[in-house]
């Protein structure tokens, strides 16, 4: 059984609010753009360089 759990005593769909409005006030609203970018192709290339290792690994067997 999966539970609600509270976030700081808040009910769970406030915490996004509360997440989105501290990035919010973090970042601005003209860097969250770069920022997602950033991650994305963060993610790009790392999920790149899984694929050649896996592709190294099978060479070998």
């Amino acid at each position: 059984m999966i539970s609600n759990t509270l976030f700081l005593g808040i009910p769970g769909g406030y915490q996004v609010v509360i997440v989105i409005v501290a990035i919010l006030l973090l970042f601005g609203g003209k860097k969250i753009p770069e920022l997602m970018r950033g991650i994305g192709s963060g993610i790009k290339e790392f999920k790149d360089a899984t694929k050649t290792e896996d592709d190294k690994i099978e060479e070998k067997k």
